[in-house]
């Protein structure tokens, strides 16, 4: 198989995770099949194998996969919002299923393309508050005398006890509250721009009780200047209304 030939480089996890991707997605949304029967499920089974979390389908996203199928096949199984309602939560629960690139809507005249949650910048967003709280620790644990590094030393379970149960909770604490202080119920979304299909990234939520505007930003691609509009609701980014 393709997948486990010495003869040629192995591909990566991700490489592989996007072929399995692309063969749902054009089999349940277009009727078409990348590749053979055979080969999806040795794909699937190297996948299983790697530990990708790809291949374990939820209930909801078989759903979907089944309603799209059904659509196409032009018996539907799911009212219109019925369908809709279902692919926002999968888009909220940050599901790779529900995620297609650029396209346009015939009924509607516009140009679509998905959002997704960009987990690592939200994490780096957290960074600095955890970096004040470890020293706010740090700190305390000077005033006291060194109390908590007696305690973090003790023989275990007691050390274990007090380092998981008791240190890194009130740590998290901090961070969580000095993060919540200064940014409150924020959301970092991305997606490919319509027009070249660059990565843009925006912004949603409260930056010491500024509010950055509401559930859609309005933005210019990074690479082609094209004007874009992201919403946070819907998870999706349209081009506004007069755009060429």
């Amino acid at each position: 198989m393709p997948y486990c030939s010495i003869e040629k480089q192995r591909k990566s996890l991700g490489e592989m995770e996007q072929d399995f991707l692309l063969a749902l997605q054009s089999f349940y949304y277009e009727g078409k099949a990348t590749m053979s029967n055979e080969e999806f499920d040795n794909l699937k089974e190297e996948l299983m194998w790697e530990g990708s979390s790809v291949v374990m389908l939820s209930s909801d996203e078989q759903k979907f996969l089944e309603a799209s199928m059904a659509y196409v096949s032009g018996n539907p199984i799911l009212t219109d919002k019925e369908f809709d309602d279902l692919k926002l939560r999968l888009k909220a629960e940050g599901s790779d299923i529900v995620v297609e690139g650029p396209r346009c809507s015939l009924r509607s005249r516009k140009v679509y393309s998905d959002l997704s949650v960009d987990y690592f910048k939200m994490f780096l967003l957290q960074v600095p508050a955890a970096v004040v709280a470890l020293a706010l620790f740090f700190f305390l644990d000077d005033v006291t005398g060194f109390e908590i590094t007696y305690l973090l030393e003790l023989p275990e379970p007691f050390s274990f006890i007090f380092t998981w149960f008791a240190a890194l909770p009130l740590i998290f604490y901090l961070a969580q509250t000095i993060t919540n202080i200064i940014v409150k119920d924020f959301l970092i979304l991305k997606g490919p721009c319509p027009n070249c299909g660059t990565d843009n990234v925006s912004f949603f939520g409260t930056i010491l009780s500024i509010p950055s505007g509401g559930s859609s930003n309005k933005i210019k691609c990074s690479n082609c200047s094209t004007e874009m509009v992201y919403d946070s609701r819907t998870r999706l980014i349209t081009l506004p209304e007069g755009s060429s």
